[in-house]
């Protein structure tokens, strides 16, 4: 079987634990035995199989013996006991022969101790070079948890849609709807991939938004996250509404929050979770605002491997002055809108070089709009 030929299978199946397997990573095998068939798996919800396991499930469903197989797997098979047993363990004891690994898995825990156990056990193994096509689409596929595993936050990615002439909306707060409906979709299929959603106390008092994956089909929702310095959300926006989990992040302290308790009771009536991150006042003798790192290594310490944010010019500028934005979802609609909201409130500069510099990753046509994904040079985690 050409070995080519495997991995574009297997990056492609690999793709179909998108919406599912969070906070595990999104990994796929395939057994090819001696006789020539072959038997693939995918990651499953956290908790369940992985994809070594459930290639080996699909063997023994078609009665097969998979003694002297070959494993391609597109990430190293875990060698610890988390929420399952190590595959590893399981390749071993199945009398696989030789396993082909197209990435090293980056978590601690793991990170090079599977191919050990592998070769131990008298498994040939083998790894393709960092630069092969399977290797680089198996770490772009599970970017954020590189992330998490090498730097302890996720991956932060905007998303923004605006005119041509970057305005997200016009004076009088009009935004909907700017781009298509396949912008629109597509703009769903990377909330898919998200452990979280993230928006501001200000875009829910003026869009009202609901943030949850609705245009593609999903087997799970993202987590979805509100920013709201002083607790002000009203208990029945949208967002606060099933499907799937809330927190809201606060700037409140002690005091505060004992002054906010009726609040804090409705919302956790409604299952949402409350947490305290204060961070300085963002103007001298003003109130606090919310510590955004704070939030980050929060939303880590939950597993959180994506951060998908969708918030307004205010916000928006917040991340970016804080320097934490790590790639821009820009979707770029083809009509001039003039004066209005711009994608980020930053302020006036002077200099041309004080900006904040991008490097294009694609330009891809998504129905009549572009939609564009850049990079903060020198982020990426691999």
């Amino acid at each position: 079987m050409d070995e080519a030929r495997i991995w574009d299978d297997l990056t492609a199946l690999a793709e179909r634990a998108v919406g599912l397997s969070d906070p595990n990573p999104r990994v796929a095998c395939r057994l090819v035995l001696p006789d020539g068939r072959a038997f693939d798996g995918h990651t499953q919800a956290a908790g369940q199989a992985h994809a070594e396991v459930m290639a080996l499930r699909a063997a023994q469903a078609a009665g097969a013996d998979v003694r002297g197989a070959t494993a391609y797997v597109t990430l190293e098979p875990c060698s610890h006991h988390g929420r399952t047993p190590p595959c590893c363990d399981a390749l071993i004891a199945a009398g696989v022969a030789r396993v082909v690994v197209a990435a090293i898995d980056p978590n601690p825990r793991v990170a090079g101790n599977g191919l050990q156990r592998l070769r131990a056990a008298g498994v040939v193994v083998d790894t393709l070079p960092d630069d092969h096509p399977a290797a680089r689409a198996t770490r772009e596929l599970n970017i954020g948890f590189w992330q998490r595993m090498r730097h302890g936050r996720p991956w932060v990615r905007m998303k923004v849609a605006a005119s041509l002439d970057g305005t997200t909306a016009l004076p009088n707060g009009v935004s909907q709807w700017i781009t298509g409906e396949a912008a629109r979709t597509d703009g769903h299929a990377w909330r898919r991939r998200a452990g979280a959603l993230l928006t501001g106390i200000g875009t829910v008092r003026s869009d009202d938004p609901r943030l949850d994956v609705r245009h593609v089909p999903t087997a799970r929702q993202p987590l979805r996250v509100v920013l709201d310095s002083a607790l002000e959300i009203d208990p029945a926006a949208r967002i606060l509404q099933p499907p799937g989990a809330v927190i809201v992040y606060t700037a409140s302290d002690p005091a505060t929050a004992a002054a906010q308790a009726d609040q804090r009771a409705a919302l956790a009536a409604l299952g949402v979770t409350v947490v305290d991150r204060p961070g300085p006042p963002k103007t001298a003798g003003g109130p606090p605002k919310v510590d955004l790192a704070a939030v980050l290594a929060d939303l880590a310490a939950r597993e959180v491997n994506e951060l998908h944010i969708e918030s307004g010019a205010k916000l928006n500028a917040s991340w970016w002055r804080a320097g934490l934005v790590d790639e821009l979802l820009l979707y770029l609609a083809p009509r001039l809108l003039g004066t209005g909201v711009g994608l980020t409130d930053l302020g006036p500069l002077t200099r041309l070089e004080d900006g904040w510099p991008l490097t294009f990753t694609s330009v891809q046509p998504v129905g009549p709009d572009l939609r564009v994904l850049a990079r903060v040079p020198g982020r990426t985690p691999f």
